[in-house]
């Protein structure tokens, strides 16, 4: 029988913070994974909020998620207070900082922008070293937006153009500068093939590194904000960028491409070697299939595929699972729903009202805001009855569109951490009254 203090369930943001932050309060803790996250997908920025519900701009988080109990009583930000949102915050990153990931804020605690692939501007809280933090005045003469030959999943006219198009850049230039890294040639069989992992491995070669940095001296200077594809990474991605400012004495701009984004991975690689440091049992390529209760109020046990028959028994159990991306919810024709314990859910019953008209619509979507319904402490229910022992965080949870408002990596650490919490208690709890029977 394998038994454990608390098991969680998902592998990504939220289910690493709230699985390393139950090892830090003492706890045994197994994770389950099915595999690559939506990090791998992700910009490597954590989104705190730039948009209310109602599409209000936020500058300044904090101070917005002070009146979410009040004007959006169904966002996950209403169960938490504006200083455990920043608790947690803060918490993540410092484990990021001491895993060699030095995630940057404002001293103000407001927003800061960050250029995107598209080259527009996008609010958010928390960026990696190589991210330029843009506020307000642009302290460079010129954009200079680097094409790699072979490379696919960036494109520079594009981002050009929309470059050009903001108001902050108006009295800036912005042009484009093309590199050749050196062994691509034998890699590709058409001419645009190249993922960014293929890049990453060229570029640990000493010859491809030195020739990058020959091109980019002879075409830009200090002067420039030199606006890259994430294309360094495999493990010590910061450490060649860094290696590259000191040689080049140039300014960087990272931008994440299509998957995989390295920025993502990063944060992935650093989250799983912080749990296994800590002593956390991974379950990696796995699935939770189903669960093992008591009563509707109280799990016993999770079951997965691949380790069959046998039972996974824990005091508290909480549910990372994702939304729609990682099947954490899944849609039929007539419904949407968690798939592996059947939770109740917050959605509309009616399919026609589950998008807006418009794809690219201007308040959002509103099957992005459903989920599994939970009480003030994130516990979920099972056919009209609270789950006493099963804890939801991150976006497998309901209330809020984390594509609209910017809030999905805030969400997903602040509402791990507080579930983590709880199930902490619960499991303290527990094992005080079996010292007593």
């Amino acid at each position: 029988m394998l038994n454990y203090d608390i098991a969680v369930i998902g592998g990504g943001i939220a289910g690493y913070s709230a699985a390393l932050h139950a090892l830090e309060q003492g706890k045994k803790v197994v994770l389950i994974s099915q595999g690559q996250s939506a990090l791998h997908f992700s910009s490597g920025s954590i989104d705190l909020l730039g948009k209310t519900p109602a599409g209000e701009d936020v500058s300044a988080p904090f101070h917005a998620i002070e009146q979410f109990a009040e004007r959006f009583p169904a966002h996950p930000y209403a169960k938490l207070s504006a200083q455990s949102v920043r608790r947690a915050l803060r918490w993540f990153q410092t484990a990021l900082a001491q895993q060699g990931i030095p995630l940057q804020s404002e001293e103000d605690e407001h927003n800061h922008f960050r250029i995107t692939p598209l080259g527009t501007l996008k609010a958010t809280w928390l960026s990696q070293p190589f991210v330029y933090r843009h506020r307000q005045r642009l302290p460079f003469k010129r954009l200079l937006l680097v094409s790699v030959d072979g490379y696919r999943d960036f494109q520079p006219l594009l981002a050009k153009d929309n470059l050009r198009k903001q108001r902050d850049f108006a009295q800036c230039a912005v042009e484009e500068i093309s590199v050749t890294i050196p062994g691509c040639e034998q890699l590709r069989r058409n001419p645009n093939e190249l993922r960014s992992i293929d890049i990453a491995r060229l570029l640990k070669q000493p010859q491809a590194f030195n020739s990058l940095c020959h091109q980019l001296m002879k075409g830009a200077t200090p002067d420039d904000l030199l606006i890259m594809p994430a294309i360094m990474g495999n493990g010590d991605g910061l450490v060649l960028l860094e290696q590259l400012r000191r040689e080049t004495r140039l300014h960087f701009h990272e931008v994440p491409t299509m998957p995989p984004s390295l920025l993502g991975i990063r944060i992935e690689e650093a989250l799983h070697k912080r749990f296994v440091q800590a002593g956390g049992t991974l379950l990696k390529g796995d699935q939770v299939t189903r669960g093992e209760w008591h009563s509707e109020q109280q799990l016993k046990a999770i079951y997965t595929r691949n380790l069959g028959d046998m039972a996974l028994h824990a005091k508290a159990f909480i549910l990372a699972s994702g939304s729609y991306f990682s099947q954490g919810l899944k849609a039929n024709l007539s419904e949407i729903v968690e798939p592996i314990f059947g939770l109740e859910m917050v959605s509309n019953s009616a399919r026609s009202t589950w998008r807006a008209e418009k794809f690219f619509s201007p308040i959002g979507h509103p099957f992005m805001a459903f989920g599994v319904k939970t009480d003030g402490t994130f516990r979920p229910y099972l056919h009209g009855a609270l789950c006493q022992n099963l804890y939801c965080c991150g976006s497998v949870l309901a209330g809020y569109d984390p594509v609209f408002e910017g809030s999905g990596g805030g969400v997903a650490i602040s509402t791990a951490l507080a579930a983590a919490q709880h199930a902490v208690l619960h499991c303290e709890v527990q094992t005080q009254e079996e010292c007593v029977l």
